[in-house]
């Protein structure tokens, strides 16, 4: 009999310990998941205050930039993407498509000296600089939160937990194939 009580507790204790891990690995998980949540909402501001400014760059360059309609469509594309995507992996591509876009657009920018000298386009262009910078501050901190994350789901024995609660992991921020390249722009003044 007492055999048979030492057994039983051992096994409740056994069963306590195992369900103190599991509720302290879960809770991690969701601290972490909420972290990067957090992470990716200031990035969806900062990208939300970037698809704010460029109308009004576009808008202030348009009258002088007539011939380049494809960026200014390339832009509005980008930006519908954007409004559509419900996914952060399609909002990361869609802003990838902005980013892409408004380099060309700022390239075009910097060859007219006119528009250069205009106080609204030199007040909007410092202002998406500051943006830019922006974004690739909280991208970088989105990414180190995800990375956490990421990592306490795939070690042992958080990999076990993970996969029992269902956490999944998180997409990274990754440069574009093509970012090493300088933007190519054709006026078709020459």
């Amino acid at each position: 009999m007492r055999k048979g009580l030492i057994a039983i507790g051992a096994v409740v204790l056994v069963l306590v310990v195992v369900g103190i891990v599991m509720g302290g690995y879960y809770n991690s998980f969701i601290s972490k998941s909420r972290a990067v949540d957090n992470q990716w909402a200031q990035v969806e501001t900062q990208y939300q205050r970037r698809f704010d400014l460029i109308p009004n760059l576009v808008e202030a360059t348009k009258g002088t930039l007539k011939q380049e309609q494809k960026v200014f469509g390339e832009i509005a594309d980008a930006r519908a993407r954007y409004s559509g995507a419900s996914t952060p992996a399609q909002k990361v591509a869609a802003a990838n498509q902005m980013e892409s876009a408004l380099s060309r657009l700022l390239v075009i920018v910097e060859n007219y000296p006119q528009l250069r000298s205009n106080a609204t386009v030199q007040q909007l262009m410092a202002q998406i600089e500051g943006t830019e910078n922006r974004i690739s501050v909280e991208r970088r901190r989105y990414n180190d939160a995800a990375t956490d994350y990421n990592t306490s789901i795939s070690r042992f024995p958080g990999v076990v937990f993970a996969g029992m609660f269902g956490f999944k992991e998180k997409p990274l921020f990754k440069s574009q194939t093509e970012a090493e390249k300088a933007p190519k722009v054709d006026l078709g003044n020459s």
